[in-house]
């Protein structure tokens, strides 16, 4: 009898769940049984996906940067860079609060307990940032930003959102300076700092923002 294979969809599940259950109630929550649990499969279905608790935290890691992969590469890219990264900003931030549980998950935070990413999963995410690096390197090109280093950009641009995100996603941003005033300020500086217009970051916020309702 051939060995019984994986079900994608149910490995997806499962993820979705134990990144949950890492998020609410710790890592002492991410039981075999717990998890078969909550997806309504048997103990057998989650060893058929994942061997053991490093497989399944690796694994989790990897489905969170490409869900933001995939969500950053539908932005479709038009004829102005500084929308195009207005956008990319706001998908970013976007499907950080859709997958919540498996964000925190991709940065090794204090959720993972015990269990510690290694260099190559701390950097297996990086690949997400080339849709990005691209808007800024056309946007130097086309003189929308000044001149230089397209990754620095990339880079602070990253850093700046993740940041914010994180801050949003733990409801430490309250009015007047809630989530959506940070963002539009954070990102704004930014590109202003790089050589945007302000009146044009502006006018690209608005409609990147159009139609887009943050969960």
């Amino acid at each position: 009898m051939s060995p019984r294979t994986a079900n994608p969809a149910l490995g997806v599940q499962l993820l979705e769940a134990a990144a949950q259950l890492l998020a609410e109630e710790g890592p002492a929550a991410l039981s075999t049984r717990r998890l078969a649990a909550a997806v309504g499969a048997s103990t057998t279905a989650v060893y058929t996906h994942f061997g053991g608790k490093s497989d399944l935290v690796r694994a989790m890691v990897k489905e969170g940067f490409r869900l933001l992969d995939r969500r950053l590469r539908e932005v479709p890219e038009s004829s102005d860079p500084v929308t195009d990264i207005c956008s990319l900003g706001v998908a970013y931030r976007c499907n950080a609060l859709e997958h919540r549980h498996l964000y925190g998950v991709m940065f090794g935070g204090a959720v993972l307990g015990g269990f510690s990413l290694t260099t190559e999963d701390r950097q297996h995410g990086r690949y997400t940032l080339n849709v990005l690096v691209r808007a800024v390197e056309r946007g130097m090109e086309t003189g929308r930003l000044h001149p230089g280093d397209a990754y620095l950009v990339a880079h602070q641009l990253w850093v700046a959102l993740h940041g914010l995100v994180t801050l949003e996603l733990g409801d430490y941003l309250v009015e007047p300076y809630d989530a959506d005033v940070c963002f539009e300020a954070q990102l704004t500086g930014l590109l202003v700092s790089v050589g945007a217009d302000r009146d044009a970051v502006a006018a690209a916020l608005r409609q990147s923002c159009d139609g887009t309702d943050t969960p």
